[in-house]
């Protein structure tokens, strides 16, 4: 399932690359001379073939996740699919590029530019003079000004999810010539690339009436390379067709089929052979790349398992099994080898289905990239524990996030490489890594913070009816039944001085609970979030200890341990984390669906984490159709995993996400986007003015500064880009794991017999390995 998958920018966007050390690096790696924005970490995987080795005509079969229930990619339930069919058939003045940067499309636009900035920013367009609607009218001013008025917020008459830049505009005009389009802006405004893409013929936007539902189910006028045929709910499909008025390099493909099919649902699609490309979840792609590979020419079955591996023999079962399978049926026991004779039977069933579903999947290939999207850990700063800045610092500071994004990537041969910023990926021009201002994981420093924020083990926790007390009430009991053995100092601290956070090892495995309620064992959570912090006999957190036992390390912020001669409560290092009879415990949302396994990993390991700094987590696994609108939007969690796409206009789209909330004229508060209700002022200010410099580089400075800043306040934590995973058939070219660019539609299509597809190498750092790596 994709959470908050990559929608249209102008959506309101819908909730889902450094090199090893970078996070020891300043908060703003642009005052080096080098390149802060670095390279996308992944190229896309498309087959890419000339235009010459693909033939004409045929259909694709495509998967998508729904039909969308508008086309108007403006309004508010518009969705991913509502995106992929408006690419294909309306035009887009910019396209992004390998890096995520905006390019004029040269289909619709000779140049389009800023020819004044004073007194008012204006913008002149000028049109290919072949660029028509399918009705045979020309693309000019009078469609850029009926959207503009459609989309300014002027007019509530129309249901626009957004307005932003459109708003800035003062007036729209014809230029020297009916192929040139003149705008003037009221403020200046840096992002307008971001504008008139995609555009709506005036047709659906010179109404209200056309603009709220003359493009729901239907399009009937467009100017792309494809249009739409039908929609068809019945069906749960959209099909395109190829634009006889289309003016560019005609369409290869005659139609595209989009269909509707449930993650769970595809790879029997694929065996089918109902599909042709379809975005796939790991396990799938591990079945469809052991089917793509080696076989023995004699049984046909595979020589190699899943991430290289050598394959198991026939269901799995060793040479040894299988003699001993041979023997019990023809042995001198007559009911058992009745019964290893039936059970031999369904077994030869199974493998002769597998092998069918095998060579079925056998004409596909996985075909993978870097989606244009990020997961995070959102913190709800709206209330309880985390609303203190401290304690959200100390759970992104407990946080291994290069180790989170190798669970996830490294297993799929990607580069597992953890986001460095909440504004941009790798390789995005507004990209750097300004996750100094936060800080390294560091679990002494997280210790540090949150006794520095009143937490502190043994602290006293209120019991419930039937319940024994925790901490300090349970450890008066324990001293009473003791009679007088409580002069007995804890282990590790014999001179009674209680350092927060610096208990050794077996007291901090203590700590965390004897028991591992997500079914791993404690050396798995070690390596998951232990750090190096625990080395050699050291101090599990200090890193120093004398051969007495004796702790001699302070270390932390104002508050993080206390006088020397106070001593350690007793018990300490095995009572929770607690302030004002309150255990510190936060509650972890997740989705429960089929497509959601990747995250609950995530979450795993994310829970191991913070029990080595003494923070408890409560998950809650919620259905996935309500997880984002009851959940995440609502501000009912305290920790969540979703994701966020990768925008070329930070500026514009990521102000919503971060903007500090205020309140509404109803006492309500008004978060927009930030679902994490954590923001600042100086936030806001920054990005206000990137959106109004027209100067690129000071406004990538502003971003990165803004970026600086988030990461300190600490409301999300960005972990790792999200995997890409495509099945698509072998002959298939000009599709695929797209990555960061705008798909060409028009060059979709089957392969000439004999002619082959380029694809990216697999980069060298990043082989496969087992997932439980």
């Amino acid at each position: 399932m994709s959470h908050v998958g990559v929608g249209p920018r102008a959506v309101m966007r819908s909730v889902a690359f450094l090199t090893a050390g970078v996070l020891a690096v300043p908060a703003l790696a642009g005052c080096t001379s080098e390149d802060p924005s670095g390279k996308p970490l992944a190229e896309q995987d498309v087959a890419a073939a000339a235009r010459a080795s693909v033939s004409d005509g045929g259909t694709l079969r495509w998967a998508v996740d729904s039909v969308p229930d508008t086309l108007n990619a403006f309004q508010s339930d518009a969705d991913a699919t509502t995106t992929r069919v408006a690419q294909a058939v309306l035009p887009s003045m910019f396209r992004m590029d390998e890096t995520g940067s905006p390019v004029r499309n040269p289909d619709y636009l000779e140049s389009a530019e800023v020819v004044d900035t004073e007194p008012k920013q204006v913008v002149v367009y000028k049109l290919n003079q072949q660029a028509v609607w399918s009705d045979g009218r020309e693309i000019g001013a009078a469609d850029f000004a009926a959207q503009w008025r459609a989309l300014s917020g002027k007019d509530s008459a129309y249901w626009t999810a957004r307005n932003a830049g459109y708003d800035r505009i003062e007036k729209i005009e014809r230029g020297a010539n009916d192929l040139e389009v003149k705008v003037t802006f009221s403020r200046p405004y840096a992002d307008w690339k971001a504008l008139f893409t995609p555009l709506y013929p005036k047709d659906v936007t010179g109404t209200p009436d056309a603009f709220n539902d003359g493009a729901r189910r239907a399009l009937k006028v467009s100017a792309g390379p494809f249009a739409v045929k039908k929609v068809d709910t019945k069906g749960d499909r959209v099909v395109l067709t190829g634009n006889p008025r289309w003016w560019g390099e005609p369409a290869k493909l005659d139609q595209i089929v989009l269909r509707a099919v449930p993650r769970d649902e595809r790879v029997s699609e694929l065996v089918a052979g109902r599909l042709d490309l379809a975005e796939i979840d790991p396990e799938t792609a591990d079945e469809v790349g052991l089917a793509a590979g080696p076989r023995d020419p004699a049984t046909g079955t595979p020589l190699m398992g899943p991430g290289g591996t050598p394959a198991a023999g026939p269901q799995g079962r060793s040479a040894a099994q299988a003699l001993r399978s041979w023997a019990i049926a023809n042995g001198s026991d007559e009911e058992a080898a009745e019964e290893e004779v039936l059970a031999r039977e369904k077994r030869s069933e199974a493998e002769a289905k597998a092998r069918r579903r095998q060579q079925a999947l056998s004409g596909f290939e996985v075909r993978k990239s870097l989606e244009p999207a990020y997961t995070q850990l959102a913190l709800n700063g709206a209330d309880g524990p985390l609303a203190d800045e401290r304690v959200r610092r100390a759970v992104a500071r407990a946080l291994d996030r290069e180790k989170l994004a190798e669970a996830v990537l490294k297993p799929l041969g990607l580069p597992a490489e953890p986001v460095g910023s909440h504004l941009a990926l790798s390789g995005q021009p507004a990209y750097a890594d300004g996750s100094g201002a936060l800080g390294e994981q560091n679990a002494k420093e997280a210790r540090a913070l949150l006794a520095d924020a009143g937490w502190v083990p043994g602290g006293p926790v209120k019991k419930k009816d039937g319940e024994e007390a925790a901490g300090a009430e349970k450890d008066k009991k324990d001293k009473e039944e003791k009679d007088g053995k409580d002069e007995k100092k804890s282990e590790g601290d014999d001179d009674g001085t209680y350092i927060v956070g610096e208990d050794n090892e077996n007291e901090d495995n203590k700590s965390t609970g004897d028991k591992n309620t997500d079914g791993k064992n404690e050396g798995d959570r070690n390596d998951d979030g232990g750090g190096d912090d625990a080395k050699d006999g050291a101090d599990g957190e200090s890193g120093e200890k004398h051969s007495s036992g004796k702790n001699t390390a302070q270390g932390g912020a104002p508050g993080a341990y206390a006088p020397k001669g106070t001593a350690a409560p007793a018990g300490a290092a095995s009572a929770p984390l607690a302030k004002d009879g309150k255990a510190l415990t936060l509650r972890f949302v997740l989705p429960s669906g089929p497509g959601s396994e990747t995250l609950r990993t995530v979450a795993d390991r994310i829970t191991d984490m913070l029990k080595e700094i003494g923070i408890g987590t409560e998950v809650t696994k919620v259905p996935d159709e309500s997880y984002f609108k009851d959940h995440i939007a609502a501000g009912e969690y305290d920790l969540a995993l979703y994701s966020w796409p990768a925008s070329a206009f930070p500026a514009t789209d990521a102000r919503p996400i971060y903007a500090k909330p205020v309140p509404a004229a109803d006492g309500s508060l008004n978060v927009a986007q930030n679902y994490t209700r954590v923001g600042t002022d100086q936030v806001d200010q920054l990005f206000d003015r990137a959106m109004t410099t027209l100067d690129q580089k000071e406004a990538r400075g502003l971003l990165r500064k803004a970026d600086s800043r988030i990461w300190a306040a600490a409301g999300s934590v960005p972990l790792y880009q999200r995997p890409q995973l495509v099945a698509a058939r072998e002959n298939l070219a000009n599709a695929g794991a797209f990555g960061f660019e705008t798909p060409v539609y028009e060059d979709m299509g089957f392969l000439k017999k004999g002619a082959q597809g380029s694809r990216p190498s697999a980069p060298a750092s990043s082989s496969p390995s087992s997932p439980s790596s």
